[in-house]
């Protein structure tokens, strides 16, 4: 725990204090945000949902542009510009009074999030090498999820007041933590002189283009991520399926609370021990698969959480929860390796774009996805979201499989010195 909230190496440093910042906006933005809309400044809950699909469509866009900026430009300044913007954006909320500029504020704070996401992505990328890059990845996550879960709880001050100006000052201060995230990445080219050299992809033919290739032409890497674009729609489950799913169940709707407790608890346990070894490929694989029959039992014992009484509801709901949290590590946890072994790192930047756009596509489309199978139509679409999670991880285990390792000679130059390490 030490390693994962103080990391040793400078990079490393400044990205966990930018993490903290940024999830702990997360988290009061995540509970204020809707009330905030429509009881202060007056929104229907339909035109809050149409603006926000908008911004998702945004987000989608933003995930892999900002993927080839960040190998033109340099993943360290993308990521700086796009936090800071982000909480120019959250800010904007508290001047929006129509669904026009709600829309527009949307729109950008959406994709400066994703730009966020994915720059970030690309710093690990090119930064760290191998099983460090996944560590690192899977310690901030822990970060992110336990932050997150503070925020949350912060912002339970405005809930509490319930007045005009409590939601509007926790909005105020999700922007301004936003801002503050940017801070430790602005001062970090300064500290880490190498930083800007390992950060762009190198210069190709033409001017001002990165010399890497597109992840587009890349029908490995295409499939790896539709692959585990379908594992990761199991975020939308735990938001917004199985809420409402425990309300329809004799279960006590106060057990959402638990089982968010309980994912919070175990990922911040056992995402850095799940990760390991997932830099190979296909071990890679073969954990998006183990995660994605997790997330299969874990549908069952929702369905069938359905037909009994309180004390059997809420035993079965603890078990989905805790074979759906195993799931979405294992999930994580191989996607991530998958994603950064399979990159080219010429184009580090845009494959990691593509990565996170499959992971945008999904947060997009998960809501509707699950509403429309589970909440409306019981066990049968329980059932359905169990297939199709085992269908995505069966074909990511397939792709890592026939992956075969570019020789030594066509990869990057060694790395002469320990990457994570901080320079002298």
């Amino acid at each position: 725990m030490i390693r994962t909230f103080f990391p040793e190496d400078r990079v490393g440093r400044s990205l966990t204090l930018s993490t903290m910042a940024f999830a702990l906006s997360s988290g009061v933005f995540y509970t204020v945000s809707t009330l905030y809309f429509t009881l202060v400044v007056g929104l229907a809950p339909t035109t809050v949902g149409l603006g926000l699909g908008i911004a998702g469509g945004a987000g989608v866009l933003s995930s892999y542009v900002s993927g080839r900026l960040a190998d033109r430009l340099g993943a360290h300044r993308v990521q700086v510009a796009a936090t800071a913007l982000n909480g120019a954006a959250m800010l904007g909320y508290t001047l929006t009074s129509d669904a026009v500029a709600f829309t527009v504020v949307a729109c950008l704070a959406t994709a400066m999030r994703s730009a966020s996401g994915t720059s970030k992505q690309a710093m690990l990328a090119r930064w760290y090498t191998g099983p460090e890059r996944v560590e690192v990845r899977a310690r901030m996550r822990v970060v992110t999820n336990v932050f997150i879960g503070l925020g949350t709880v912060a912002a339970a001050a405005a809930l509490l007041a319930g007045t005009a100006a409590a939601y509007r000052a926790a909005m105020l201060v999700s922007g301004l933590l936003l801002l503050t995230a940017s801070v430790p990445l602005a001062r970090l080219a300064g500290r880490v002189p190498e930083l800007a050299g390992r950060m762009a992809a190198p210069a190709g033919p033409a001017k001002g283009a990165a010399a890497g290739p597109s992840p587009l032409k890349d029908r490995t890497y295409v499939a790896s991520v539709a692959c585990n674009t379908v594992v990761a729609m199991q975020f939308g489950l735990m938001t917004v399926g199985v809420p409402l799913w425990v309300a329809s169940t004799e279960a006590p709707t106060a057990l959402v609370s638990v089982l968010l407790v309980l994912n919070t608890v175990v990922v911040a346990l056992l995402q850095v021990r799940f990760s390991r070894g997932v830099h190979d490929v296909r071990r890679a694989g073969i954990a998006v698969r183990r995660a994605s029959w997790l997330l299969a039992l874990a549908c069952g014992a929702y369905a069938l959480a359905g037909y009994g009484n309180v004390a059997v509801a809420c035993a079965l709901l603890l078990v989905a929860a805790f074979a759906h949290t195993l799931g979405e590590i294992l999930g994580e946890a191989g996607g991530w390796g998958m994603a950064f072994e399979l990159a080219d790192p010429r184009s580090a930047g845009a494959y990691q774009g593509l990565s996170q756009t499959g992971y945008s596509i999904a947060a997009m489309v998960s809501p509707v996805l699950v509403t429309a199978t589970a909440v409306e139509h019981g066990t049968v679409g329980w059932l359905a979201l169990a297939v199709l999670f085992v269908a995505g991880g069966t074909g990511a285990a397939a792709v890592a499989r026939r992956h075969r390792p570019a020789p030594a000679a066509d990869g990057p130059a060694p790395v002469t010195e320990p990457v994570g390490s901080p320079p002298a």
